[in-house]
């Protein structure tokens, strides 16, 4: 949780951080950036990296760095050190969340990755979707608690015993081993999934402010929508993965996006958007449900490797996103959301071939 809270707080914290350091908007939001962009690129070889040093030792590591960069942020006296923090934290962040799934994986008994992995999926929502709301309230008394909580919660967490993970090889995982052809195409999956999901958030939001004319509070109630139903429908939409397959569980929800998402675009009222939006996320938790569990079997000799090879393709999908859809949205507000849901029936037959071909995988493992 604590990956995905950090990515998001800083969006709702810019007017009090601009005024302490007596800076610009842009200088403030380059944080969320400079975390992002190290957070992406390093989970190409953190998962490889912790396989070898061990999943258990390097998870609780990274929960100490990442308290003391979480502090960085705190004590630093002008936007420049704020930032180097920031940065710290993306890049130490991309030793927590692949790590944690693959370890998660490695203790799953048969017949129940599914669910791990949907419940795993159900608190990382979890924390993006509380992040707006933590920050704003850490905003009224002190931006700075927003990043003490979290440190103190980090160095608690690495006092805790840890899952460690099962070898999955006598010898030291190799990069290669994990940049095969099947994490390769469930990776590609992942990123033109997270685009045609979680990347059209910011135009749902757009549409619902400048369009139909709702307030701030209506428009983050509305957008909230979709992450509610992720976290209630997690672990649900794992069992679903677990019992008929995690191919046919993402490409169902993927079915259900490119039912929604076109609604959304042709509403007339919030209330339509809301709750197309909200059915959008019962269909992203089986998207993730369902790619998240044949990501952590599609190496089993370098689970890590694959899971956090994986994570980083996501982030492609939704780093791509305000390049695709603005422009889109700008020429007619339906299109974004027409197309999208066409990017989802595009996953729904990709979905399902890499599911059945991950079964004979499965059963010798």
């Amino acid at each position: 949780m604590l990956g995905p809270f950090g990515s998001g707080v800083l969006s709702v914290l810019i007017p009090q951080v601009r005024e302490d350091f007596a800076t610009t908007t842009g200088a403030v939001t380059a944080g969320i950036t400079v975390y992002m962009v190290p957070f992406a690129v390093i989970q190409l070889v953190s998962g490889t990296l912790g396989e070898r040093w061990g999943l258990g030792r390097t998870v609780r590591v990274a929960y100490l760095l990442y308290a003391a960069v979480s502090i960085l942020t705190v004590v630093a006296p002008g936007i420049g050190l704020f930032l180097v923090g920031r940065a710290l934290q993306g890049a130490v962040n991309a030793f927590l969340s692949p790590l944690l799934l693959a370890a998660l994986a490695s203790g799953a008994a048969p017949g129940r990755l599914g669910r791990l992995v949907g419940t795993f999926v159900a608190v990382q929502t979890a924390g993006v979707v509380l992040s707006p709301l933590v920050g704003g309230l850490a905003g009224e008394v002190d931006w700075r608690l927003a990043f003490i909580v979290p440190a103190v919660l980090a160095a608690g967490l690495a006092a805790l015993p840890m899952a460690t993970g099962s070898a999955s090889s006598a010898e030291p995982p190799r990069l290669r081993s994990a940049l095969t052809r099947r994490v390769a195409s469930i990776s590609a999956v992942a990123a033109v999934a997270y685009l045609g999901i979680g990347g059209v958030s910011f135009v749902v939001a757009l549409l619902v402010a400048d369009e139909l004319g709702a307030g701030p509070t209506t428009t983050g109630l509305v957008v909230a929508g979709f992450g509610v139903t992720g976290i209630l429908g997690g672990r649900l939409a794992g069992v679903l993965a677990d019992r008929f397959g995690p191919g046919t569980a993402a490409a169902l929800g993927s079915v259900v996006c490119a039912v929604a998402l076109p609604v959304i675009g042709l509403a007339s009222s919030i209330g339509v958007v809301a709750a197309a939006w909200a059915f959008a996320g019962v269909g992203a938790a089986l998207v993730w449900a369902g790619l998240g569990s044949m990501a952590v079997q599609a190496a089993p000799g370098n689970r890590g490797g694959a899971t956090s090879v994986y994570s980083a393709f996501r982030f492609v999908g939704l780093a791509v996103a305000p390049v695709v859809w603005l422009p889109l949205f700008h020429a007619d507000v339906s299109l974004p959301f027409v197309i999208a849901g066409a990017l989802n029936l595009l996953v729904c037959p990709l979905a399902l071939r890499l599911g059945a071909a991950l079964r004979p995988v499965t059963k010798r493992t």
